[in-house]
């Protein structure tokens, strides 16, 4: 073999070998990725799952009973009488 059919050989080897590193090493980063993006996606479902449920929190607290129940037991409130109400013409 002339030295440069084995320079040749060795160059295309070299490169068959460095190819080979690089499809295991971005093979290896799309793992890693894909397994932090699957956990993120799961968060992501159990914020929106709690997202869900602070909606209906607000829903049951924001009724006009509720909040009427709120200012008699905790707040002391009570509402005016009849007389004590002023009307104010345009």
């Amino acid at each position: 073999m002339i030295a440069w059919e084995k320079a040749l050989l060795f160059s295309l080897m070299l490169i068959v070998l460095l190819s080979a590193i690089g499809v295991v090493y971005s093979k290896h980063t799309h793992r890693q990725l894909f397994f932090k993006l699957q956990s993120l996606q799961e968060a992501g479902d159990q914020l929106e799952v709690e997202w869900g449920q602070l909606q209906l929190e607000q829903g049951a607290h924001s009724t006009h009973s509720e909040v009427e129940r709120i200012a008699r037991n905790k707040l002391d409130m009570i509402p005016p009488s009849a007389e004590s109400v002023v009307f104010i013409k345009p």
